[in-house]
């Protein structure tokens, strides 16, 4: 099954026929959810009151904390380079509205870079399912909720059989497909061609973060939409795409998207954390780190 939500395209897909009528409806449950929760182009979503809150504790549904501590979790993986207060920065860099109209704009400010405030100004009460923000503190969950978004599906689909649940490049397997391990498409673009390298994965979680896509232009500078949290600006390391397998997507979301601003020791941070990378420099040579499965191309 295709599907299209938030300008990304997104596929599922089970092992056994009977399942797909229960995982199109966890699907569709769980993208409302999030969608509710953590779309900040949404004036009425749960973030987007939470950004707006001025600084008083204000509850949360149970979908936004589980988005939260997803992207805490992130955050804690990546050495906070994965940092869920990056609003500020984005919108500085002109990221102020949803990316397809973004892309449509003939002109951007590009204003100065603003550092953002980091974990500690967010303080998430879990006995009372709230959470208060420091000043000046606003949140993009938008990464690790759609990573999250397919891990939830897929867990929940699990129990009747193999899944599949891929979204914007962020892929969440559990089990097998009809004919053995699941073949994933590997992309760094939104277009999928069909001659994608493909790898064979089981259980676990593939994201791909790229440079090239959602891009735009400032001035004389073409702008990408990963913020480097250190400098408030956005990514400019050697590697143009990264591509992690890990234990869940929001992990492997996490190490796509802080390989491409550890630079050089990119590779080092996914292979010490015990997954495996793909990482596509900008002239297209390709290190593989920590085991990345053998792969094939469909003519």
């Amino acid at each position: 099954m295709k599907y299209e939500i938030w300008g990304l395209s997104g596929t599922l897909a089970t092992e056994h026929q009977n399942q797909m009528d229960y995982a199109e409806e966890r699907l569709w449950y769980w993208l409302d959810q999030i969608d509710q929760s953590c779309n900040r182009f949404r004036a009425d979503s749960e973030i987007s009151r939470l950004n707006d809150s001025d600084g008083v504790l204000t509850s949360v549904s149970a979908t936004f904390e589980l988005a939260l501590r997803a992207a805490l979790e992130a955050a804690n993986a990546t050495q906070q380079l994965c940092d869920p207060t990056v609003l500020p920065a984005l919108v500085a860099l002109g990221y102020d509205v949803d990316y397809n109209e973004l892309a449509q704009r003939e002109i951007v400010e590009l204003k100065k870079p603003v550092l953002p405030l980091g974990v500690s100004a967010i303080h998430l009460d879990e006995k009372t399912h709230s959470v208060q923000l420091d000043e000046r503190c606003q949140l993009d969950l938008g990464s690790s909720a759609k990573a999250l978004l397919v891990d939830l599906v897929a867990s929940d689909v699990a129990p009747s059989g193999g899944v599949v649940v891929e979204l914007g490049g962020d892929v969440a397997i559990r089990g097998q497909g009809p004919e053995g391990a699941w073949a994933i498409g590997l992309s760094d673009s939104l277009r999928i061609t069909g001659l994608e390298p493909r790898v064979a994965m089981g259980n676990g979680g593939v994201a791909t973060s790229s440079m090239t896509t959602r891009t735009w232009r400032a001035g004389d500078v073409v702008v990408n939409h990963i913020v480097d949290p250190r400098t408030g600006s956005f990514a400019k390391g050697p590697y143009a795409t990264a591509s992690v397998a890990a234990r869940s997507c929001v992990l492997a979301n996490a190490f796509a998207t802080a390989a491409l601003l550890w630079g050089e020791e990119a590779g080092y941070y996914v292979a010490q954390a015990g997954w495996s990378g793909r990482l596509i420099r900008h002239d297209g040579t390709i290190d593989f780190v920590g085991g990345w499965p053998e792969e094939s191309v469909n003519a």
